[in-house]
Order: structure tokens, then sequence, then C-alpha cells
């Protein structure tokens, strides 16, 4: 008998997840990681892009199958994907993974939340089919994670790996709930590899298409599994084939043994990291350095000079321009920002210490914040290249009126396994969030709904109180 195709082997992974089987740790995990997804959801939706998409999927018309989160009326399930995972990514807010640097749950839950509701599906099965996807996309990821360079083949061949990734490991979840067994996940990895894409330059020079970018691999997810359960099936070589998958993205550069070893046995789920602050992941250890020096007494008005020390390959993303990366215009560009990073952590207050009211347009103008801002240096930090990519480490260091410096070194990120945020403190991100759309009593009836999600016979249950 030959060897299983590695789509093959994330298929029989897959068919075999089973809620009773998992690890404690890894359905806590799910749970809190849907509960997050959802008061993203609600935050974004009055963002001009969110109300472009939500226009978009009321026109398309169709059969009424699943919610949009904070939409009344039901739509179909690739369009509720689309809608709910476009909601999830586009505050810079969700989880990450590292060193891929996936965002991983922004697609997989749209989709098995969609997929879930279509097929009438129970908690325990959404928690199951989740933790699957989740762990598929993070290994796939990984797959094509170069660790003699630090760095995501996907990202030095400009592809978005969140949403090429996504688009898999949302199939897989979605193939799942719609009971299409082990050969119907294997199929749905193949139709899905032909439809992953992204394209990250809008990092580099502007737009929202990224904001999108989740939304896609959602939909394609849920649409992949739909249309293999109406007949089409896709190749099981799909991954490792000639003009496979990883030929296709990465040039045939790529490491099989990250898909399958301790595949079942060994879970990446718990250690994705929760975002504490709503930007970019490089910008956080900034803050909370920032946050530590304002905590120890440093007086914004005194400061003469700020140097910001950070991992090398962050800082084309964080710190250059850097005649841009001091002048924001808008909210969305200051979370992309190092110097912004250490002016909000210096001035703002919200959420877990700097939340999403601290990245408007007008702050990102605030003259305060600006005069701050040109006080910035960001530089390499050969500490921080050490520890990177395992962490997004930074160092911050301040010089004032009278001479005195002031030194932060932040080597491991809030919100991963080294310093993971408490039950509670997801809480508040989570109500901080929601909180923008619902009353208090709303946001208990959810709280307690992600309490019981294991006790749920029909996901709508759940659905119905964010709709």
């Amino acid at each position: 008998m030959s060897e299983k195709t590695l789509a093959e082997r994330i298929a029989a992974f897959a068919a075999a997840c089973r809620y009773d089987e998992l690890p404690p740790d890894v359905t806590d995990s799910v749970r809190s990681r849907v509960l997050d997804i959802l008061g993203l959801c609600l935050a974004a939706r009055g963002l001009p892009s969110s109300q472009a998409v939500l226009g978009y999927v009321t026109d398309q018309g169709g059969r009424g199958d699943s919610h949009v989160i904070g939409e009344p009326e039901p739509v179909p399930a690739a369009l509720a994907a689309l809608a709910n995972g476009v909601l999830a990514h586009s505050l810079d807010y969700d989880d990450t993974h590292l060193p891929s640097v996936l965002h991983p749950s922004a697609s997989v839950v749209p989709a098995a939340l969609a997929a879930g509701q279509l097929a009438g599906a129970s908690g325990r099965e959404t928690i199951a089919a989740i933790a699957a996807g989740l762990e598929v996309c993070v290994r796939l990821g990984m797959a094509g994670y170069d660790r003699k360079a630090g760095n995501s083949t996907f990202f030095e061949y400009g592809q978005h790996a969140t949403s090429i990734c996504g688009t898999i490991g949302s199939a897989v979840s979605a193939a799942m709930l719609l009971g299409l067994g082990e050969e119907g996940v294997r199929n749905a990895i193949g139709v899905a590899a032909s439809m992953s894409s992204g394209i990250i330059e809008a990092n580099r020079t502007g737009g929202t298409v990224k904001r999108t970018h989740c939304g896609w691999a959602a939909h394609s997810g849920v649409t992949a599994a739909q249309l293999v359960q109406r007949g089409i099936t896709g190749p099981p070589t799909v991954l490792e084939g000639r003009f496979g998958f990883f030929t296709a993205f990465l040039r045939g550069e790529f490491d099989a043994e990250e898909i399958t070893r301790g595949l079942g046995t060994v879970w990446a789920v718990p250690g994705i990291f929760f975002k504490p602050y709503p930007a970019n992941h490089f910008t956080h250890t900034a803050i909370d350095a920032a946050l530590a020096l304002r905590a120890r007494g440093l007086d914004p008005g005194e400061i003469e000079s700020i140097t910001l020390g950070a991992p090398s390959p962050v800082i084309r993303t964080i710190g250059q321009p850097i005649e841009h990366k001091r002048l924001p215009e808008t909210g969305y560009q200051a979370q992309f920002s190092g110097p912004y990073a250490v002016a909000a952590g210096l001035l703002g207050g919200g959420g877990l210490g700097v939340g999403l009211d601290d990245f408007t347009d007008e702050l990102a103008r605030d003259p305060r914040r600006r005069a701050l801002m040109a006080k910035v240096e960001v530089v390499a930090d050969e500490r921080c290249d050490q520890i990177f990519p395992e962490q997004f480490p930074a160092v911050l260091c301040v010089r004032t009126a009278d001479g005195r410096k002031w030194t932060e070194e932040v080597l491991a990120n809030r919100g991963g396994p080294q310093r993971p945020l408490s039950e509670e403190e997801l809480g508040l991100k989570f109500r901080d969030n929601a909180g923008r759309a619902l009353s208090s009593e709303a946001m208990d009836r959810i709280e307690d709904g992600i309490r019981r999600m294991a006790e749920m016979s029909n996901l709508n249950d759940l659905l119905r109180q964010v709709s």
C-alpha cells in the first residue's frame, strides 16, 4: 500500500477529531477564540470597508442559511462566512500564531460558524471542527516557514499566508461540519487549494483590500465543501504534487514534517497568541514598554528623545519610511506605526491599556501624539534579533530634559503562552469590542453561551444572541 499523501493524512486527522477526545486546553482555547471573534465582528461593523462588504452580501440574495454577526436576516452560508471573515480581520485585533505570523481564527471561525449553522451542527461538533481547521491552517503556515531565514517564505513572495492557509483550514472545518467524512475532507482540501489567495502589497502602500482576505478565505472554504457535497473532487496530491499548492505558492520550498509531526497528538491551537491591542502585532511590545514607563512615572512632556529597538525584519513594517510612520493620517496607518505605538502607550488608556478608541483618524493626527512621534527613532536591536520571530520583542530608551535615561525591555508578547491573557482580560476585551453594538445584558448572554457551547445541540442557540 502506497504512503498517504499530505491531504489524505490531514483528512484522516480531521475525520478522527472528536470533541470528547480533545485535550481540555484545546477546547477551552477554541471557546475563547469564538468569543474573541464575535466581539471583533461586532466592533468592526461601522468601518466603511465593512459596510461595503455588508452591502455587497445583501445585494447577492439567495437562501438564508447562516447569520452575519449583528444582522437579523440570514444569508447563504458562504456569504455569511465572507462577511464575518472580513469583520473579524478588519481591526487588526485578531489572534496570531508565531513564528508563522498567521491569523488563523479570522477565517476558520467564520467558516465554521456559517457551515455549522447550515448543517444544524451541535456546539461540540463546531468546537472540534474549529480545532481541526485552526491546527491545519497553522501547520500549513509552518510548512512554509523558513527557520534558517527566520521568515515566512509566503511573505518573501508577497503572499498573505493568513488567507492562503486559512482557505484550507476553513475548508477542513466546513467539510467536517457538513458531514463529508474523510474522503470529503480530502476533496475539500483539493478544491480549496485552487481558491487560496492573498497579496500583501497593501501593507506597504495602502488600500483596505487586506481586510477582505480572511473573508474570502472563509467564503472559499465553505464553497469548496459545498461543491464537494455536490460531487466536485480534488487531486489527492494537491499539496505536495508537481503542480500542487507548495509548488504554486512556494516554488517547492516547504517542510512536510511541519504538517505531519505530532498531528493529532501535539496541538498548536492553545499556543496561538491573543492580541491585547488593536494594532499590527509587531507594535505590541512597544506599547507594553511605553505603558510600563508611564506606570513608572515618566512624564511625556519632559521627553527629549525616544529610541525604539526592534527586530531587524519588522522595521520595514513599523519603522519605514520613518517620515510616514511619524505622520500617520488615519487610524489604520497608525496601527502599523512604531512611533504611534509608543505615543499610544504613553498617552492612551482604553481596553487592556490601549484600545480601539486610541486608533482613530483624529488621534492619528493629534498634535500632542505627533510631537511625541517626531522624537521616535526605530532601530535594529541585536538582542531583539536573537529572540525574533518566536516573540516580537522591543527595547524602549527615553531621554528626558533632566538628563535621565529611562529604559524598558519587553522580550515576550502579552497574550502568548509566556504572558497569557486571563479569562477576565479576554472578557474585558470582548466587552470593550461588543459593547459598541450590544447592551450589557446581551453581552452577558453571549459570554454565558460560550461557556455552555459544548452543551448546545444546535449552533443557532449561540448565534441568535448576536444577530
